[in-house]
């Protein structure tokens, strides 16, 4: 539970109670490439797996207790992987323990690959969650505090739901400043395979949640949608809901305007709401803000004490050695490209070594948004120190060129054999996190946005398309922006599917339609235009000023469509993925009630107490 301030003591001062219950559905990674491993075992060597996977380490560990053989007896090798996005976290030490133990027990190589249908059948999903939101607001509609409480289904049996929990219970309050809260939050088991990291990890649940209650909020106090976010944004200097102090300059007010000048917001809710009037579409705009903490939660990235390596090499030119893994986002670019960065090299003289846990040390899993802000941090440390190396032996001066700096480091490594430096981390002294209270700086950075979605619902199939989408972010220095933005679309096109189209059918604990041809996902034409558009206010923990950016474009799309359609309406919808049926059920029970069939206090929004639902 995470508390702050005096909640008890709200409820009396408040001018609106106003309640909501907000659910989202469980959601399938459907990477590119299917779950797959190869395992060898020699009674010499141990036992060596190779595979499509996000954490080595995590793999070597569990093979390690599972065939009971030391450290330097597992090899785990990441091959080039198609996508993963969480689905390939904790789920592979599964497959390749079974590939592991057959190849122990036959003596043969063992080679295991899930079909699609196996792979959708089997493996972790989206965690579905609940969210109850009962909040105090002023007057002039200022949040006094509230409690908000968070549920998460786990499936059969727990993997990650208690750290999935926990990001999503501190992302609950959003951007907002809550001078009093009591957050509640537990995961239940549940009669299905079990569910488990995917993308945003906890927040896109806790975030849908508080931004369709935001828009909840200004509907009863009388507010647009954008004055009840502007009055209630944190801003420097304020705590978040674990009272950590906001000690960057952001403004997020800023970052609000100008996602609704590119919008062209104000003039377009104008025209749709003279156009809405007739005709056989409704069209809504809708607004998310929203953040997410880089790193592990607390104390986690304490508790992983990561380690990079940076290898100078016998050619003259630079080796990275780190356990985070290529999976199409960008990692071997970005981590290159900051060693290139550090020790002053051109991009092409760098190189990112395979992840294999005999050559490269546990920089930690690639998961949190963690690899640029983390990791790269290390990486910058650790190339600085090759270059510190050669500097002091005098074999190099300032000012070098490429060339002298290639021509030295094979001096060195001539004299001296192999030529590494490496970096571990260590928690900055301004960082603190209480485990036992679950108080203080839960994330060393946070990443900002401001999303808004412009909507079209057809009023003969019911559809909803997205028209067109601002996604507006603050994640610190953009270091290569055509990967940034790639991962933005990226996640906004995700965000659409989790939305607007992917429902997980269970029956008897089993996903009924784990197949492409019935499992729903927005393809390239269900996809508007995505501008991209970021802020740089840089960080002190990063890399070079970046922050992670990973798991931000994740959060913001669904409750920004979703507030676009109940614009368009002028009614709430409060759950996700809104399918076409869903909005025609909703309108017919509207238009029976219309027609005489009179809706009981609470369908209508009051409950027989009077507080606004």
């Amino acid at each position: 539970m995470i508390e702050k301030g005096e909640v008890d003591g709200i409820w009396e001062k408040a001018a609106y109670i106003v309640e909501g219950e907000y659910t989202t559905g469980a959601q399938e990674q459907l990477y590119i490439e299917n779950n797959g491993m190869i395992a060898v075992f020699d009674a010499a060597q141990g036992i060596t797996v190779w595979g499509s996977l996000q954490c080595p380490y995590y793999i070597h560990k569990a093979l390690m207790a599972l065939c009971d053989l030391p450290a330097e007896r597992v090899r785990v090798v990441q091959m080039e992987t198609g996508g993963a996005f969480g689905g390939k976290e904790e789920y592979p030490s599964m497959i390749a323990g079974h590939a592991a133990l057959l190849a122990m027990k036959s003596g043969r190589p063992v080679k295991i690959i899930y079909d699609r249908m196996e792979d959708m059948a089997a493996t972790t999903k989206r965690h579905p969650s609940r969210t109850r939101h009962r909040t105090a607001v002023s007057r002039d509609g200022k949040i006094l505090g509230g409690e908000i409480d968070f549920a998460i289904d786990g499936g059969a049996y727990a993997t990650l739901s208690t750290v999935v929990l926990s990001r999503g219970a501190i992302h609950a309050g959003g951007p907002y400043y809550w001078p009093s809260v009591r957050i509640r939050a537990k995961a239940v088991a549940t009669n299905a395979p079990p569910h488990g990291a995917f993308r945003g990890f906890g927040a896109p649940q806790s975030l849908f949640a508080m931004e369709r209650h935001m828009d909840r909020i200004a509907q009863v106090v009388g507010l647009s949608p954008i004055e009840i976010r502007r009055r209630n944004f944190l801003q420097p200097g304020q705590a978040t809901t674990t009272e950590q102090v906001v000690r960057e300059p952001i403004d997020l007010r800023k970052l609000l305007d100008r996602a609704l000048n590119v919008s062209d917001y104000e003039s377009k809710k104008q025209r749709f709401a003279k156009e809405n009037q007739a005709g056989a579409t409704r069209k809504g705009m809708g607004i998310a803000a929203f953040l997410h903490g880089a790193g592990f939660t607390g104390s986690g990235e304490r508790y992983l004490s990561s380690v990079v390596g940076v290898e100078g090499c016998a050619d003259g030119n630079v080796r990275v050695l780190v356990s985070s893994t290529e999976f199409g986002q960008g990692t071997k670019t970005v981590l290159s490209q900051i060693a290139a960065e550090a020790i002053g090299l051109p991009y092409e003289n760098v190189s990112t070594a395979q992840p294999d846990t005999l050559e490269v040390p546990n920089s930690g899993p690639t998961v949190a948004s963690r690899t640029v802000m983390v990791v790269g941090k290390l990486v910058q440390s650790a190339a600085l120190g090759i270059k510190q190396t050669l500097l002091s032996s005098n074999l190099l001066q300032d000012g070098y060129t490429a060339a002298e700096f290639r021509a030295a480091c094979r001096q060195y490594v001539a004299a001296h054999g192999q030529f590494r430096s490496w970096s571990r981390y260590e928690a900055p002294a301004d960082i603190f996190w209480d485990d036992q209270k679950y108080r203080g700086e839960a994330y060393a950075a946070f990443a900002w946005a401001v999303y808004i979605a412009e909507v079209t619902v057809d009023l003969t199939t019911y559809s909803v398309s997205v028209d067109d989408f601002v996604a507006l972010q603050e994640v610190g220095k953009v270091l290569h922006p055509l990967l940034a933005r790639g991962q933005v679309i990226g996640g906004v096109a995700q965000g659409i599917g989790f939305s607007l189209y992917e429902k997980v059918v269970w029956q008897n604990g089993r996903m009924q339609n784990g197949q492409m041809t019935n499992y729903i996902m927005p393809t390239s034409t269900d996809l508007p235009p995505i501008r991209v558009l970021f802020e740089e206010l840089g960080n002190v923990y990063g890399a070079y000023g970046a922050k992670g950016i990973g798991e931000l474009p994740m959060d913001g799309p669904a409750p920004a469509i979703i507030n676009a359609v109940s614009d368009a309406f002028g009614i709430h919808f409060d759950f996700i993925p809104l399918l076409p049926e869903d909005i025609m059920d909703r309108l017919e029970k509207d238009r029976l009630d219309n027609e005489g069939f009179a809706a009981s206090p609470q369908e209508n929004g009051v409950d027989p107490t009077g507080v606004v639902r």
